[in-house]
């Protein structure tokens, strides 16, 4: 049996001039999360569309749940499910109506559709709020109720595209645990996000992918190693940070970094311990005020810096 979900190799994909996949490659294994993180712009709602079937390829070749996303696309589709950017449910209908509207969609039959949707309604944690109207759920029951609606058919792979986009961080965290249940589960997910803490926490493996291409592949922990040393940061809102970076400069591996915007000097350090102690007590010796100092590990975004130079995210969008 294939260990693999998803592949795709070469994708390509034009609009007039622009490219927006760019020989676009990507392997995902079955039962697990895989992340796939870039900025807006990067291509990552483009591959979704194209391995859902939404969108022709105009090169390269893909395979999702063993069938061919080209030429076997009837036959895909009763087998995956798809969640976008914003929740596909109607707010005049309950949650249970919506469901049982789906399942009718999807040729179940009346009695089975609404067997299907308590099944889902259970499994989501929307039992208690079946029979109110949608209009009434918070953001984070909304992307619950549409999730179950894209399990109708229990899909063997299923695509979030930013599937928490404007929730709030206890929201989001109903949808991770969602998630989380369904792989259990056997369901494999290609999950598409600019939050970096999303793709922590969920996927076991991640795709970065910038200007159509994929530029890495491997687990959040060894991405983040790859970026090297770790990172002593000082955060002063009065003192002249060209001062704090000089101080930085006598402990670190490479020359300290000042955001002016955030009021926060960074720098390498190989011995996070000596640099942290060193860097304190000079700091104290020539009386810089200090708001905050410590050191991290690397992130998924030091990760996106290191590869492409920019930042993801709202960051990203920004300069653009």
């Amino acid at each position: 049996m294939n260990d693999h979900a998803i592949r795709a190799e070469g994708l390509e994909k034009r609009y007039g001039d622009k490219r927006a996949l760019d020989g676009f490659d990507l392997t995902v294994r079955r039962g697990t999360v895989h992340g796939l993180l870039g900025p807006n712009g990067a291509g990552k709602t483009t591959a979704v569309r194209i391995l859902s079937t939404l969108v022709r390829l105009d090169g390269g070749r893909a395979t999702v749940a063993g069938l061919d996303v080209a030429t076997e696309p009837r036959e895909l589709r009763a087998r995956i499910g798809l969640t976008g950017q914003y929740a596909a449910v109607d707010e005049v209908l309950t949650g249970r109506q919506n469901l049982e509207m789906f399942g009718r969609l999807f040729h179940l039959g009346g009695r089975l559709a609404k067997t299907r949707a308590g099944e889902l309604l259970e499994r989501f944690d929307l039992t208690d709020a079946a029979d109110k109207g949608v209009g009434e759920y918070s953001g984070g029951m909304r992307r619950r109720l549409d999730l179950a609606a894209s399990m109708i058919l229990a899909p063997q792979v299923l695509f979030l595209d930013e599937p928490t986009t404007g929730l709030d961080p206890r929201s989001r965290g109903e949808v991770w645990e969602s998630v989380r249940a369904l792989v259990a589960d056997g369901t494999t997910v290609l999950l598409t996000t600019q939050y970096l803490e999303e793709a922590d926490r969920l996927a076991s493996h991640i795709t970065v992918i910038d200007r159509g291409r994929a530029i890495a592949d491997d687990t959040a922990d060894r991405l983040k190693s790859s970026v090297g040393s770790d990172l002593l940061e000082v955060v002063s809102h009065t003192a002249d940070l060209r001062l704090i970076a000089k101080v930085l400069d006598r402990v670190s591996a490479g020359e300290p970094e000042i955001d002016e915007a955030a009021h926060v000097v960074r720098a390498r350090v190989t011995d996070r311990v000596a640099a942290l102690t060193a860097a304190a007590r000079t700091l104290e010796d020539e009386a810089v005020p200090v708001d905050d100092i410590g050191v991290r590990r690397p992130s998924l975004d030091d990760v996106f810096l290191h590869l492409t130079g920019h930042r993801t995210g709202v960051e990203t969008e920004a300069a653009r």
